[in-house]
């Protein structure tokens, strides 16, 4: 792993002087605490594949598979978590999305992380440094320039690309994130060129179709009218039209939705009312905010039956706070960085949302993500309600996400399924991210989950029996995904 000389030589120092030596940085045991931990993972999440059922990689950029020119374009390209904290060490943003050159993007990114102690953000770069590139020096100022050249030579000799950062990660499957409007002719290209190894499937994602209280729904039903080849002039054109496309989704692929729904809508009227808030929405008249609730949770009812008689698993994201820098999102839009977690109350309009679809036996495989760690133990009795139907874990509680893809949020959300569900039917990690060196993520989350699952054995809380537990751990890494997605 990653041990560079200053810390080899106080380790050694430390062991002739009879000291108990620290452990070395990032060794091959890095967070196993155990030895039950060590074996788990080195014996069986380390081997499993990766499904990566929720990622915001492009098609374009996988079909067309350029080969990189450097390393700041994998490393800082698009990954708005090393914006952030790049900006919170006071880096201008020249040097963030700016003019300046990839090498002084990359020096200025290497000067931030050489004190990003306590931050994720430390342990994957060294992760992605080591496992793609091959390279342990550690991070830093001084080591910008070495490491820029070790990279680069790497990129260079190796034609690295899209397709072969995929194809050396060991992933059976990715489901990108697709809008409905989508011809999906890129998915179809991707197939035929044959140059990836994993499976490279669309993933259903309608929010614009959805977001009737934004200035750009209007716009968006014309580009869906186009899109189906019909004049949507009704709601029930409207849900006749996203059925069609989802038909078509199905039928190039796709058996997963996703909807961003920040906080959740839930309002008991008649469907007529929603059909009015679209008819006024279509004039481009301000909505209240019954009327827009009204028109969410008929719209996604409609959805959900309509996934439910396909088999589709719904993804509800849920928890975030969008684009609150207004200058900023002028200056560079959407995604970028300068979104947070909200604090909405969740618990009774999720609750009747999903009770609308379960009561008409129409509640498709559903996972449930939470950006506020508030909510975990919300989402995670959420669960018990609406599960059956024959189908293990049939309602998920999702994993850690976006700003809780690190170890205490990993932790967090793993606890909280295993003390009020069934954690051996968990459908695991995704990356939920527009890098290609991503995958290392999953890499870190196994070993979290072997960790907590080695500690716990290790109590004496759960016997020291590897078939089963080897069982748990890889079908947690991979297998329930298989069965859960059945793709």
């Amino acid at each position: 792993m990653i041990v560079d000389e200053y810390s080899s030589a106080v380790h050694a120092a430390k062991s002739k002087k009879g000291i108990i030596a620290m452990k070395k940085f990032m060794d091959e045991d890095f967070m196993l605490s155990n030895s039950t931990a060590k074996t788990l993972y080195e014996q069986h999440a380390k081997k499993m594949p990766i499904f990566d059922y929720h990622c915001h990689l492009s098609p374009e950029m996988i079909y067309e598979d350029k080969p990189f020119e450097n390393i700041t374009q994998i490393f800082l390209g698009g990954d708005h978590y090393k914006w952030r904290y790049m900006r919170s060490c006071g880096v201008d943003e020249e040097l963030i999305t700016g003019g300046a050159s990839d090498h002084e993007k990359f020096r200025a990114f290497c000067g931030c992380l050489q004190y990003a102690i306590g931050n994720p953000l430390y342990h994957w770069t060294h992760l992605e440094l080591n496992r793609y590139f091959g390279i342990d020096t550690v991070v830093r100022a001084d080591t910008a320039d070495e490491i820029w050249e070790k990279a680069n030579k790497v990129i260079k000799e190796t034609k690295m690309s899209p397709a072969s950062l995929i194809n050396a990660s060991n992933v059976a499957v990715i489901c990108t994130t697709d809008d409905p409007a989508d011809s999906l002719e890129t998915h179809r290209a991707i197939a035929e060129k044959g140059h990836v190894k994993a499976k490279v499937l669309p993933a259903f994602r309608p929010d614009f179709m959805i977001n009737i209280d934004k200035d750009t729904f209007k716009g968006y039903i014309e580009k869906l009218s186009a899109a189906v080849g019909m004049a949507i002039d009704s709601y029930d054109d409207l849900i006749s039209a996203i059925y069609k496309r989802i038909d078509f989704f199905h039928e190039n692929g796709c058996r997963i939705s996703d909807h961003a729904l920040d906080s959740v809508p839930f309002e008991e009227a008649p469907e007529a009312e929603a059909a009015a808030a679209f008819r006024k929405a279509m004039t481009g008249a301000k909505l209240t905010q019954k009327e827009t609730d009204t028109y969410k949770s008929h719209i996604l009812i409609k959805l959900g039956e309509k996934y439910s008689e396909l088999g589709w698993t719904m993804q509800l994201h849920i928890g975030a706070l969008r684009n609150n820098n207004s200058r900023m999102f002028a200056k560079l839009g959407a995604d970028t960085g300068f979104d947070s977690i909200s604090d909405y109350c969740i618990a009774y309009p999720l609750s009747r949302l999903l009770n609308a679809l379960d009561s008409e036996d129409k509640l498709p495989k559903t996972i449930l993500y939470t950006l506020n760690p508030k909510d975990n133990y919300v989402l995670g009795t959420m669960l018990g309600n609406f599960q059956g139907g024959g189908i293990p874990g049939k309602i998920q509680f999702g994993s850690g996400w976006w700003f809780n893809d690190q170890r205490d949020g990993m932790t967090e959300q793993i606890k909280a399924l295993a003390n009020l569900g069934a954690l051996c039917k968990f459908v695991g990690m995704l990356t939920d991210s527009r890098s290609f060196l991503s995958y290392t993520r999953h890499e870190y989350f196994r070993r979290i989950l072997c960790s907590m699952i080695g500690t716990w054995v290790e109590n004496g809380e759960f016997p020291d029996d590897m078939e089963t537990l080897g069982k748990i751990v890889e079908d947690i890494c991979y297998n329930n995904a298989v069965e859960y997605f059945n793709v």
